[in-house]
Protein backbone atom coordinates (compact mmCIF):
# COMPACT_ATOMS: atom_id res chain seq x y z
CA UNK A 1 0.00 0.00 0.00
CA UNK A 2 1.14 3.62 -0.84
CA UNK A 3 1.87 5.22 1.94
CA UNK A 4 0.08 8.81 2.75
CA UNK A 5 1.82 12.35 2.35
CA UNK A 6 2.82 13.40 6.27
CA UNK A 7 2.05 17.00 6.55
CA UNK A 8 2.93 19.24 9.34
CA UNK A 9 0.91 22.63 10.32
CA UNK A 10 2.59 25.79 11.40
CA UNK A 11 0.16 28.72 11.61
CA UNK A 12 -0.45 30.66 15.01
CA UNK A 13 -4.10 30.75 14.11
CA UNK A 14 -5.79 27.75 15.85
CA UNK A 15 -8.28 28.11 13.23
CA UNK A 16 -6.53 27.80 10.21
CA UNK A 17 -4.76 24.91 11.90
CA UNK A 18 -8.37 23.53 12.66
CA UNK A 19 -9.86 23.81 9.35
CA UNK A 20 -6.73 23.23 7.35
CA UNK A 21 -6.34 19.75 9.14
CA UNK A 22 -10.07 18.94 8.07
CA UNK A 23 -9.34 19.38 4.48
CA UNK A 24 -6.33 17.68 3.98
CA UNK A 25 -7.48 14.38 6.38
CA UNK A 26 -10.56 14.10 4.16
CA UNK A 27 -8.25 13.23 1.31
CA UNK A 28 -7.15 9.38 1.63
CA UNK A 29 -3.61 10.32 0.88
CA UNK A 30 -2.54 12.96 3.32
CA UNK A 31 -2.32 12.49 7.16
CA UNK A 32 -1.85 15.56 9.28
CA UNK A 33 1.19 14.16 11.66
CA UNK A 34 1.36 17.24 13.59
CA UNK A 35 0.79 21.07 14.12
CA UNK A 36 2.28 23.80 15.95
CA UNK A 37 1.51 27.51 16.19
CA UNK A 38 4.96 29.00 16.09
CA UNK A 39 8.42 27.50 14.45
CA UNK A 40 9.79 26.63 17.94
CA UNK A 41 7.19 24.17 19.07
CA UNK A 42 6.89 22.84 15.32
CA UNK A 43 10.52 22.00 15.33
CA UNK A 44 10.69 20.20 18.86
CA UNK A 45 7.36 17.41 17.04
CA UNK A 46 9.61 17.19 13.84
CA UNK A 47 12.96 16.29 15.67
CA UNK A 48 10.83 13.11 16.09
CA UNK A 49 8.35 12.83 13.13
CA UNK A 50 10.01 14.67 10.39
CA UNK A 51 7.20 15.55 7.45
CA UNK A 52 7.34 15.12 3.89
CA UNK A 53 5.26 18.46 3.38
CA UNK A 54 5.42 21.42 5.68
CA UNK A 55 2.39 24.28 5.22
CA UNK A 56 4.00 27.25 7.05
CA UNK A 57 2.48 30.67 8.18
CA UNK A 58 4.72 33.65 7.48
CA UNK A 59 3.92 36.18 10.21
CA UNK A 60 4.54 34.26 13.63
CA UNK A 61 5.27 34.66 17.36
CA UNK A 62 9.15 33.92 18.31
CA UNK A 63 10.51 33.14 15.13
CA UNK A 64 8.91 34.11 11.78
CA UNK A 65 8.19 31.21 9.20
CA UNK A 66 11.07 33.03 6.85
CA UNK A 67 13.46 32.25 9.26
CA UNK A 68 12.57 29.05 9.97
CA UNK A 69 12.46 28.00 6.01
CA UNK A 70 15.90 29.03 5.94
CA UNK A 71 16.76 26.65 8.62
CA UNK A 72 15.05 23.77 7.13
CA UNK A 73 16.40 24.28 4.00
CA UNK A 74 20.15 24.15 5.57
CA UNK A 75 19.42 20.86 7.99
CA UNK A 76 17.01 18.91 6.39
CA UNK A 77 15.70 20.35 2.64
CA UNK A 78 11.85 19.54 2.81
CA UNK A 79 9.18 20.73 0.42
CA UNK A 80 7.19 23.90 1.68
CA UNK A 81 3.92 25.66 1.04
CA UNK A 82 3.32 28.88 2.41
CA UNK A 83 0.00 29.92 3.62
CA UNK A 84 -0.20 33.73 3.18
CA UNK A 85 -2.40 36.40 2.77
CA UNK A 86 -3.92 38.20 -0.24
CA UNK A 87 -2.37 41.14 0.53
CA UNK A 88 0.52 43.28 -0.76
CA UNK A 89 2.91 42.84 2.62
CA UNK A 90 1.78 39.48 2.31
CA UNK A 91 3.09 39.11 -1.37
CA UNK A 92 6.62 40.75 -1.00
CA UNK A 93 6.79 38.42 2.19
CA UNK A 94 6.31 35.22 0.18
CA UNK A 95 8.82 36.40 -2.67
CA UNK A 96 11.04 36.06 0.28
CA UNK A 97 9.75 32.90 0.96
CA UNK A 98 9.78 31.82 -2.46
CA UNK A 99 13.57 32.75 -2.78
CA UNK A 100 14.48 31.09 0.33
CA UNK A 101 13.16 27.86 -0.74
CA UNK A 102 9.27 27.75 -0.66
CA UNK A 103 7.94 25.51 -3.17
CA UNK A 104 3.98 26.78 -3.49
CA UNK A 105 1.99 29.73 -1.84
CA UNK A 106 -1.71 28.95 -0.94
CA UNK A 107 -3.47 32.22 0.09
CA UNK A 108 -5.52 32.83 2.81
CA UNK A 109 -7.90 36.06 3.29
CA UNK A 110 -7.64 38.27 6.29
CA UNK A 111 -11.60 37.65 7.41
CA UNK A 112 -14.12 34.42 6.13
CA UNK A 113 -10.94 32.35 6.50
CA UNK A 114 -13.11 29.40 6.99
CA UNK A 115 -15.56 29.49 4.19
CA UNK A 116 -12.46 30.33 1.87
CA UNK A 117 -10.69 27.32 2.77
CA UNK A 118 -13.51 25.34 2.22
CA UNK A 119 -13.82 27.16 -1.01
CA UNK A 120 -10.45 26.45 -2.22
CA UNK A 121 -9.81 22.64 -0.70
CA UNK A 122 -9.26 21.14 -4.08
CA UNK A 123 -5.99 24.09 -4.04
CA UNK A 124 -4.74 23.55 -0.90
CA UNK A 125 -5.08 19.24 -1.40
CA UNK A 126 -3.29 19.48 -4.85
CA UNK A 127 -0.90 21.88 -3.75
CA UNK A 128 0.36 19.27 -0.94
CA UNK A 129 0.93 16.39 -3.26
CA UNK A 130 2.56 18.47 -5.95
CA UNK A 131 5.07 19.29 -3.12
CA UNK A 132 5.13 15.67 -2.33
CA UNK A 133 6.21 14.59 -5.69
CA UNK A 134 8.78 18.03 -6.02
CA UNK A 135 12.32 17.50 -7.17
CA UNK A 136 14.13 19.29 -4.60
CA UNK A 137 17.41 18.97 -6.67
CA UNK A 138 17.00 22.10 -8.39
CA UNK A 139 16.58 24.01 -5.17
CA UNK A 140 19.44 23.30 -3.29
CA UNK A 141 21.65 24.18 -6.94
CA UNK A 142 19.88 27.36 -7.86
CA UNK A 143 18.30 28.65 -4.31
CA UNK A 144 14.47 27.95 -4.25
CA UNK A 145 10.77 27.67 -5.78
CA UNK A 146 7.07 28.57 -6.42
CA UNK A 147 3.73 27.58 -7.83
CA UNK A 148 0.31 27.94 -7.85
CA UNK A 149 -1.83 24.43 -7.63
CA UNK A 150 -4.71 23.64 -9.41
CA UNK A 151 -8.44 22.90 -8.78
CA UNK A 152 -10.44 20.77 -9.53
CA UNK A 153 -12.53 21.50 -12.07
CA UNK A 154 -10.71 21.84 -15.98
CA UNK A 155 -12.04 23.42 -18.62
CA UNK A 156 -10.19 23.26 -21.92
CA UNK A 157 -9.05 26.07 -23.55
CA UNK A 158 -11.20 25.46 -26.90
CA UNK A 159 -14.29 26.39 -24.06
CA UNK A 160 -12.93 30.10 -23.80
CA UNK A 161 -10.53 30.69 -26.72
CA UNK A 162 -13.36 31.78 -29.47
CA UNK A 163 -13.92 34.85 -27.49
CA UNK A 164 -10.36 35.03 -26.27
CA UNK A 165 -9.28 35.27 -30.19
CA UNK A 166 -12.03 37.55 -31.21
CA UNK A 167 -9.48 40.66 -31.48
CA UNK A 168 -6.53 38.48 -33.05
CA UNK A 169 -5.16 38.45 -36.16
CA UNK A 170 -3.15 36.36 -38.39
CA UNK A 171 0.37 35.78 -38.02
CA UNK A 172 2.54 37.50 -40.45
CA UNK A 173 5.18 35.85 -42.54
CA UNK A 174 8.05 37.34 -41.18
CA UNK A 175 9.02 40.36 -39.05
CA UNK A 176 11.91 42.30 -37.47
CA UNK A 177 9.98 42.34 -33.95
CA UNK A 178 10.77 38.58 -32.41
CA UNK A 179 9.09 37.70 -29.38
CA UNK A 180 9.64 35.09 -26.51
CA UNK A 181 6.73 33.01 -24.93
CA UNK A 182 7.50 31.53 -21.92
CA UNK A 183 5.40 29.25 -19.76
CA UNK A 184 5.98 27.85 -16.16
CA UNK A 185 4.27 26.76 -12.55
CA UNK A 186 5.30 24.80 -9.89
CA UNK A 187 9.53 25.86 -9.91
CA UNK A 188 8.76 28.51 -11.93
CA UNK A 189 9.42 31.45 -10.26
CA UNK A 190 13.40 30.70 -9.58
CA UNK A 191 13.78 29.32 -12.44
CA UNK A 192 12.30 32.38 -14.59
CA UNK A 193 14.83 34.32 -12.00
CA UNK A 194 17.91 32.11 -13.54
CA UNK A 195 16.51 32.57 -16.72
CA UNK A 196 16.45 36.53 -16.85
CA UNK A 197 18.93 37.36 -14.87
CA UNK A 198 21.37 36.22 -17.45
CA UNK A 199 19.38 38.28 -20.33
CA UNK A 200 20.78 41.58 -21.51
CA UNK A 201 19.45 44.49 -22.31
CA UNK A 202 19.08 43.81 -26.36
CA UNK A 203 17.22 40.39 -25.73
CA UNK A 204 14.22 40.21 -27.71
CA UNK A 205 11.04 40.53 -25.34
CA UNK A 206 9.29 38.53 -23.49
CA UNK A 207 6.04 37.19 -22.52
CA UNK A 208 5.46 35.32 -19.47
CA UNK A 209 2.51 33.43 -17.72
CA UNK A 210 4.14 31.69 -14.33
CA UNK A 211 1.02 30.59 -12.30
CA UNK A 212 0.48 32.88 -9.66
CA UNK A 213 -1.95 34.05 -7.01
CA UNK A 214 -3.41 38.09 -7.48
CA UNK A 215 -1.01 40.41 -6.27
CA UNK A 216 1.55 38.30 -5.55
CA UNK A 217 2.53 38.45 -9.57
CA UNK A 218 2.96 42.13 -8.96
CA UNK A 219 5.69 41.82 -6.12
CA UNK A 220 7.23 38.80 -7.85
CA UNK A 221 7.86 41.23 -11.34
CA UNK A 222 9.30 43.64 -9.32
CA UNK A 223 11.75 41.76 -7.20
CA UNK A 224 13.31 40.39 -10.91
CA UNK A 225 13.17 44.07 -12.13
CA UNK A 226 15.62 45.09 -9.21
CA UNK A 227 17.76 42.42 -9.69
CA UNK A 228 17.63 42.07 -13.30
CA UNK A 229 19.46 43.78 -16.45
CA UNK A 230 16.01 44.02 -18.45
CA UNK A 231 12.90 45.71 -17.49
CA UNK A 232 10.68 43.12 -15.72
CA UNK A 233 6.71 44.38 -15.65
CA UNK A 234 3.41 43.14 -14.65
CA UNK A 235 1.74 43.23 -18.03
CA UNK A 236 -0.82 46.20 -18.04
CA UNK A 237 -3.24 45.72 -21.10
CA UNK A 238 -1.41 47.74 -24.14
CA UNK A 239 1.84 47.55 -22.81
CA UNK A 240 3.91 46.95 -25.79
CA UNK A 241 6.98 44.49 -26.47
CA UNK A 242 10.43 45.58 -27.00
CA UNK A 243 13.82 44.13 -26.78
CA UNK A 244 14.90 44.24 -23.08
CA UNK A 245 11.37 44.43 -21.55
CA UNK A 246 9.78 41.39 -19.86
CA UNK A 247 5.59 41.38 -19.23
CA UNK A 248 4.63 38.83 -16.21
CA UNK A 249 1.21 38.07 -16.82
CA UNK A 250 -1.12 39.38 -13.99
CA UNK A 251 -2.75 36.92 -11.80
CA UNK A 252 -6.20 35.89 -11.79
CA UNK A 253 -6.35 37.06 -15.01
CA UNK A 254 -5.73 35.61 -18.48
CA UNK A 255 -2.89 37.64 -20.79
CA UNK A 256 -2.65 37.44 -25.06
CA UNK A 257 -0.39 39.06 -27.39
CA UNK A 258 -2.16 40.98 -30.12
CA UNK A 259 0.04 42.49 -33.03
CA UNK A 260 -0.46 46.12 -34.71
CA UNK A 261 1.33 46.19 -38.06
CA UNK A 262 5.30 44.96 -36.58
CA UNK A 263 5.10 45.42 -33.30
CA UNK A 264 3.35 43.45 -30.58
CA UNK A 265 1.25 44.40 -27.44
CA UNK A 266 -0.50 42.48 -25.14
CA UNK A 267 -4.12 42.42 -24.18
CA UNK A 268 -5.13 41.21 -20.57
CA UNK A 269 -8.68 39.76 -20.55
CA UNK A 270 -11.17 38.79 -17.60
CA UNK A 271 -11.90 34.96 -18.61
CA UNK A 272 -12.80 31.57 -16.70
CA UNK A 273 -9.67 30.03 -16.22
CA UNK A 274 -8.43 27.09 -18.60
CA UNK A 275 -6.89 24.11 -17.74
CA UNK A 276 -7.76 25.28 -14.17
CA UNK A 277 -5.43 28.58 -14.51
CA UNK A 278 -6.03 32.16 -14.95
CA UNK A 279 -3.73 33.52 -16.05
CA UNK A 280 -3.04 30.03 -18.26
CA UNK A 281 0.33 29.52 -20.57
CA UNK A 282 -2.46 27.81 -23.38
CA UNK A 283 -3.68 31.07 -23.83
CA UNK A 284 -1.08 33.04 -23.99
CA UNK A 285 0.78 30.47 -26.48
CA UNK A 286 -2.24 29.88 -28.53
CA UNK A 287 -2.28 33.68 -29.38
CA UNK A 288 1.57 33.92 -29.92
CA UNK A 289 0.96 31.07 -32.51
CA UNK A 290 -1.69 33.28 -33.94
CA UNK A 291 -0.11 36.36 -34.28
CA UNK A 292 3.33 35.87 -34.23
CA UNK A 293 3.97 32.31 -35.76
CA UNK A 294 7.37 31.92 -36.88
CA UNK A 295 8.31 35.21 -35.25
CA UNK A 296 8.42 33.81 -31.70
CA UNK A 297 10.36 31.43 -29.59
CA UNK A 298 8.06 29.31 -27.34
CA UNK A 299 9.64 28.00 -23.62
CA UNK A 300 7.32 25.55 -21.27
CA UNK A 301 9.22 25.08 -18.03
CA UNK A 302 8.87 23.20 -14.65
CA UNK A 303 5.57 23.00 -13.64
CA UNK A 304 2.51 20.73 -12.59
CA UNK A 305 -0.54 19.65 -14.91
CA UNK A 306 -0.42 20.30 -18.65
CA UNK A 307 -1.17 23.93 -19.19
CA UNK A 308 0.87 24.82 -21.86
CA UNK A 309 1.08 21.63 -24.22
CA UNK A 310 -1.56 22.29 -26.70
CA UNK A 311 -0.72 25.83 -26.85
CA UNK A 312 3.02 25.04 -27.85
CA UNK A 313 1.90 22.63 -30.64
CA UNK A 314 -0.04 25.50 -32.11
CA UNK A 315 3.05 27.29 -32.27
CA UNK A 316 5.25 24.76 -32.96
CA UNK A 317 2.71 23.78 -36.15
CA UNK A 318 2.73 27.51 -37.09
CA UNK A 319 6.84 27.75 -37.63
CA UNK A 320 8.11 29.03 -34.02
CA UNK A 321 11.04 27.35 -32.74
CA UNK A 322 9.51 25.69 -29.08
CA UNK A 323 11.90 24.47 -25.90
CA UNK A 324 10.99 22.39 -23.06
CA UNK A 325 13.41 22.38 -19.55
CA UNK A 326 14.61 18.79 -19.59
CA UNK A 327 13.56 16.72 -16.42
CA UNK A 328 16.75 16.77 -14.54
CA UNK A 329 16.35 20.32 -13.78
CA UNK A 330 12.62 21.15 -13.32
CA UNK A 331 10.93 20.88 -9.85
CA UNK A 332 8.01 19.20 -11.30
CA UNK A 333 8.33 17.51 -14.96
CA UNK A 334 4.60 17.83 -15.78
CA UNK A 335 4.40 20.55 -18.20
CA UNK A 336 7.16 20.02 -20.55
CA UNK A 337 6.80 16.37 -20.03
CA UNK A 338 3.07 16.60 -21.66
CA UNK A 339 4.11 19.32 -24.64
CA UNK A 340 6.96 16.60 -25.20
CA UNK A 341 4.65 13.61 -25.31
CA UNK A 342 2.50 15.67 -27.82
CA UNK A 343 5.38 16.41 -30.62
CA UNK A 344 5.52 20.27 -29.96
CA UNK A 345 8.91 20.65 -28.78
CA UNK A 346 12.08 21.06 -31.09
CA UNK A 347 14.93 21.43 -28.24
CA UNK A 348 14.93 19.71 -24.47
CA UNK A 349 17.41 21.66 -22.51
CA UNK A 350 18.68 21.85 -18.95
CA UNK A 351 17.78 25.21 -16.87
CA UNK A 352 21.20 26.64 -17.29
CA UNK A 353 21.32 26.74 -20.94
CA UNK A 354 18.33 28.49 -21.90
CA UNK A 355 19.12 32.87 -21.44
CA UNK A 356 21.86 31.39 -24.06
CA UNK A 357 19.44 30.17 -26.78
CA UNK A 358 17.04 33.24 -25.69
CA UNK A 359 19.90 35.42 -26.96
CA UNK A 360 20.93 33.24 -29.78
CA UNK A 361 17.21 34.07 -31.06
CA UNK A 362 17.25 36.95 -30.88
CA UNK A 363 20.32 37.37 -32.89
CA UNK A 364 19.18 35.33 -35.93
Amino acid sequence: MKSKIKVMLVDDSAVVRQVLTALLTKDSGIEVIASAPDPIFAMDKMNSNWPDVIVLDVEMPRMDGITFLRQIMSIRPTPVIICSTLTEKGAATSMQALAAGAVAIVTKPKAGLKNFLEIDAGDIVQAVKAAAGANLRPFRNLSAINAAAAPPNKIKIDEVMPALNASLTSAMAVTTDKLVAIGTSTGGTQALEVVLKKLSRTAPGIVIVQHMPEKFTEAFADRLNKICEMEVLEAKNGDRLIPGRALVAPGGRHMQVKRSGAQYHVEIIDAPPVNRHRPSVDVLFRSVAKCAGRNALGIIMTGMGDDGALGMRDMHEAGAETIAQDEKTCVVYGMPKEAVKLGAVDKIVPLETIAGLIEAYGKK
